[in-house]
């Protein structure tokens, strides 16, 4: 076997690999022999068919295999004899010549190919001891729980129908049926039976509400309003709509008084508990998001200290999964790039270097788990697809089934605890400095980009 290498560029290396014609004969002359004793053939006894008449039978087959086999044991020997940890499968170019694979196939020619590679970079991982973080940390005032509960008193508020002659008016519930048209003429989605508005609630498009307020039991007015420009639907996004609608019934809200009564109807004991509920929620909250600052900021700080060429191959195949998922999001906004303020090309721009920051610290991570024999215990995964298929009720069998016979939904599942795992290695390492902050300070980050 002859191995040259014809390309070393960074992180990309290609190989010309020659097998003589005598090896792969070799290969082959061994299956044939396997087979003897295995297959039947009409006319011998088991055992007894001649080798030259099984190779008429089976020899482009078997010298198929032994193609196969040489190419995949010749590459995986080249890697591990050099030390490479491949960034991606390799790329595979066989001759494609019909003259040249005939006589390859006969056993009278040697295997002449190529195999192109990417190869994962050798990291140097720093110092974990001088990294420097703060974690945020929030406990539960007594007035968050208060307003917690006065969330709670909101969404289970009791309504009643409102006296006859009574219009509708802000805060109340109103039963509607309706008919849609754009420009005159019906459109997809545009009728509705029996749909419960509550009036200042924002959850119908802009205006629409707001025309309800003076409407009686069964009177019927015309409400005009237009979809917003970012309508999910693109085919109504900004059109001007009108809607004959029809009020059925008028609840107005009743008064909630939050007390041990109120409590029960949740199915708690008493007030006291469904406080302590309330504040146990919260603080859950808190901690979540006390771990993804202090996260975040631990990725800042690797991503500062680790700073190498990520191999292209991984960085297009996250950039194109980004860009497709972008574009999609865009899509179905009925969006652009100018209503983001950017244009195509910058955004391609800021998100290719999100994706190679995301594959850089990836490989970060993956290194520091393998030096640290990092790993995910059997127990947390059965927990983790536990919590799965609680997501699914009534169809648990399906999605124990599929996690049973798709390797690869395991995989998503094993890599986000691995992660995790690797972040506790290194803030166990890491100066950690915990500094005592409210609650809108801790979400406040959060608060700005969701506005």
């Amino acid at each position: 076997m002859q191995v040259t290498e014809t390309l070393s560029e960074g992180l990309k290396h290609e190989f010309r690999i020659v097998v003589p014609a005598a090896d792969l004969v070799t290969k082959v002359e061994a299956r044939l022999g396997e087979l003897k004793d295995r297959v039947r053939v009409n006319g011998f006894r088991p055992g007894k068919v001649p080798v030259a008449h099984l190779k008429r039978i089976y020899g482009r087959s078997a010298m198929v295999e032994a193609i196969e086999a040489a190419v995949r044991d010749t590459n995986a020997q080249i890697f591990t004899d050099r030390g490479f940890k491949l960034a991606a499968e390799p790329k595979v170019t066989l001759p494609s010549d019909e003259s040249i694979v005939a006589e390859l196939i006969s056993g009278k020619s040697d295997l002449d190919y190529t195999v192109a590679i990417e190869v994962l970079p050798k990291i140097e991982l720093a110092d974990f001891k001088g990294i420097k973080i703060t974690k945020l940390v929030a406990d539960v005032a007594d007035s968050e729980v208060d307003a917690g509960l006065e969330k709670i008193a909101e969404q289970n508020r009791p309504y009643a129908a409102k006296p006859e002659g009574e219009k509708a008016a802000k805060s109340d519930r109103v039963t509607i049926s309706f008919t849609g048209g754009i420009d005159g003429k019906p459109f997809e989605g545009g009728t509705g039976e029996d749909i419960v508005v509550h009036i200042g609630s924002n959850t119908f498009i802009p205006g629409f509400e707001d025309q309800l307020i003076g409407i009686a039991p069964g009177e019927t007015r015309t409400v005009k309003a237009s979809f917003p420009k970012n309508y999910m639907n693109a085919a109504l996004a900004g059109k001007d709509a009108s809607f004959e609608v029809t009020a059925k019934s008028i609840e107005a809200p009743g008064a909630v008084t939050i007390d041990d009564d109120f409590a029960k109807t949740l199915g708690m004991e008493s007030l006291a508990k469904l406080r302590d509920a309330v504040k146990e929620r919260l603080g859950r909250d808190n901690t979540y998001m006390s771990r993804q600052k202090l996260k975040r900021q631990l990725l800042d700080e690797m991503d500062r200290l680790h700073k190498f060429e990520p191999p292209a191959t991984l960085v297009d195949d996250e950039f194109n999964r980004m860009w497709k998922a972008i574009q999609g999001e865009l899509e179905t906004g009925a969006r652009s790039f100018a209503d983001e303020n950017t244009t195509e090309e910058k955004a391609k721009v800021e998100y290719r270097g999100i994706a190679e920051r995301r594959v850089r610290l990836g490989l970060v991570l993956a290194e520091i788990g393998e030096k640290n024999k990092v790993e995910v215990s059997e127990e947390e995964m059965r927990r983790a697809m536990v919590d799965q298929v609680r997501q699914f009720p009534g169809q648990e069998q399906q999605i124990w089934d599929y996690y049973r016979s798709n390797p690869g939904a395991v995989a998503s599942l094993r890599a986000p605890l691995y992660e995790e795992k690797v972040v506790d290695f290194i803030v166990e390492l890491a100066n950690v400095t915990e500094t005592k902050v409210s609650r809108e300070e801790l979400y406040k980050e959060e608060d700005e980009q969701a506005a």
